[in-house]
């Protein structure tokens, strides 16, 4: 099987990612992976450049990160041409990754499951949740960002939540009072014993 641990910004994803790799499982975490194949994909960077916008490729080849989180927070089509370009490479190499790892259970982190297409590849969501003000605060110690800034990019987020979400989601809280390890293993336990 194919997990998806999905979740927003500041709703600890990566720490139940963390655990779930401490257990032997292995996970593909879409954020990191999505910054090294732009950064060695010239393909990429030349459809940015024509796409998004020319001023986020600097003179070297690099992407100018701080200017393309401008332009595309700033403007929702150009957003949305970002991700057609970036999210179809990263679903080429999840499949790769996931076909290289021998199909065992494996795991995919991932922020923005339904817009970048992922929900489609995944068996099942484990979608990991924090109330809003301890999100917030999460990720204002962890970026820096003030409130406004992390509301901003909450709400860009939770713009592309579908209607009629995947089939087969297990909600994992992650508000630091319920234990996570116990919602994990009973997590695990149930995709073991759907494939008895």
């Amino acid at each position: 099987m194919l997990t998806a641990i999905s979740g927003g910004i500041g709703c600890g994803k990566t720490v139940v990612s963390h655990i779930v790799m401490a257990m032997g499982y292995p996970v593909y975490d879409c954020d990191s992976r999505a910054a090294v194949i732009m950064d060695t994909d010239s393909s990429i960077k030349r459809d940015i450049a024509v796409k998004v916008h020319s001023g986020c490729i600097t003179d070297d080849g690099r992407i100018d990160r701080r200017r393309l989180s401008e332009v595309v927070f700033g403007d929702y089509e150009a957003l949305q041409r970002l991700n057609a370009i970036v999210h179809s490479a990263v679903r080429r190499d999840l499949a790769s990754w996931y076909e290289c790892n021998g199909k065992v259970d494996c795991f995919v982190e991932t922020a923005i499951l339904y817009q970048s297409g992922l929900d489609k590849m995944v068996d099942e969501v484990w979608e990991v949740d924090a109330p809003l003000d301890l999100r917030v605060e999460r990720v204002m110690v962890r970026n820096g960002f003030d409130r406004s800034q992390v509301l901003s990019r909450i709400a860009s987020q939770d713009r592309f939540i579908p209607d009629s979400p995947h089939r087969c989601v297990r909600r994992i809280v992650n508000d630091g009072v319920e234990p996570l390890l116990p919602q994990i293993e009973a997590a695990l336990n149930t995709r073991i014993m759907a494939h008895i």
